[in-house]
């Protein structure tokens, strides 16, 4: 296992606690917000399930060979494994080993986060078809849905589908909004099904987004993203208490994002469309503290 270790990048971790929160803090995610809205030994988890993610995604994103990054996702693979026999080595696990029994964290949630990493690092995706696609939101963001709601203490039918339903609205929106630095990747989340529905049968990445018909396909998903989060937030409106609460402030500032993208339309221009930091402090206000 040491071999498979020094394939994951760490620096030091003889604290896992302070080593995962710096790195959660590091990254300036919008998730943080909801992450602080928690009590102390859930926040921990959610800054182990944060980090856990992060690092397996920044593999898939980075720039090093294909079969060091298989290499590397294994690795990571087998620490879940390790953390869920009880010795996990990388300090991310380690800080996650009294969550992963206290709030019974679902071993294969881990594993199909990695597996959705694999289908980025295998090519890159351009149109998949809708049932990959599908698969794809569910690996990389219905997981980790899932591993929030049981770190919230919310575990049930209506959590567990509102974990998928949500993780699929901001998955869509973030498709949504990060199209052109996809597109500078090689990549194009965009179903194949949907592209073909306008007469594009191109499916180069910025053939694609420089088609005329393009505009249609995007107002479509931006579509699909608004009904996920209106089923969403009629699943968390079951749930008595304030166990969703942090799920509630993502969807409400991820459904803002959304807001934009749908006024801004396509082409949005050269600018990153954002939420503005102080809507989102108003809405940290009104969805996270009361």
């Amino acid at each position: 296992m040491a071999d498979s270790f020094d394939l994951l990048e760490t620096t030091g971790g003889d604290r896992p606690d302070d080593y995962v929160r710096d790195l959660v803090r590091r990254a300036g995610s919008s998730f943080l917000w909801g992450m602080r809205l928690l009590p102390p030994s859930r926040r921990r988890a959610m800054y182990g399930i944060y980090a856990f993610c992060r690092a397996v995604d920044d593999i898939a994103d980075g720039t090093a060979e294909e079969t060091r990054k298989y290499a590397q996702l294994e690795a990571w693979r087998q620490e879940v494994h390790m953390l869920f026999a009880g010795n996990p080595k990388h300090p991310i696990m380690r800080s996650l080993q009294e969550a992963t029994s206290a709030f019974e964290l679902p071993k294969e949630e881990f594993l199909a986060v990695i597996d959705g990493m694999e289908m980025d690092v295998r090519t890159p995706i351009r149109a998949p078809s809708r049932e990959d696609f599908t698969l794809y939101c569910r690996r990389v963001a219905g997981s980790v849905g899932l591993l929030s709601v049981h770190a919230f203490g919310a575990r049930d039918g209506v959590a567990q589908e509102l974990a998928v339903i949500e993780g699929e609205a901001l998955q869509i929106t973030n498709i949504l909004r990060d199209l052109k630095e996809d597109a500078a990747r090689g990549r194009l989340y965009i179903p194949q099904e949907m592209l073909e529905q306008q007469g594009i049968s191109d499916f180069d990445p910025a053939s694609v987004l420089a088609h005329p018909e393009f505009a249609t396909v995007y107002a479509a998903l931006c579509a699909e993203a608004r009904t996920r989060f209106v089923r969403a937030r009629g699943l968390i409106r079951q749930v008595e208490g304030s166990a969703l609460r942090p799920a509630r402030l993502m969807l409400e500032l991820y459904s803002r994002l959304l807001d934009r993208l749908e006024a801004v339309g396509w082409p949005n221009g050269e600018q990153r469309v954002r939420v503005p930091r102080h809507e989102k402090f108003l809405l940290i206000l009104r969805f996270g503290l009361f």
